[in-house]
């Protein structure tokens, strides 16, 4: 899992932001809920399982801007 987050994070801003629109931003909410599991953050582990079941819908805005403005998705870590 690991080499995974470190994968995504050393990705491309533009395909960063290609995974952060509505449909494919799912990725991004495993990739937090992966980095949480990672580091052993159990509030983040619930907080990204809520945001796969009910933040899908408008959490891609929010994920575009951070993206752009840093670099990476906005996450509590």
């Amino acid at each position: 899992m690991n080499s995974l987050v470190r994968a995504m994070d050393k990705l491309n801003i533009v395909i960063k932001i290609i995974l952060a629109l509505p449909v494919l931003d799912i990725v991004w909410h495993f990739y937090r809920l992966l980095r949480s599991i990672d580091r052993g953050n159990v509030l983040g582990i619930i907080l990204a399982v809520l945001l796969i079941v009910v933040g899908w819908a408008f959490f891609w805005i929010v994920d575009i801007i951070s993206i752009i403005l840093t670099n990476r998705v906005l996450w509590i870590d």
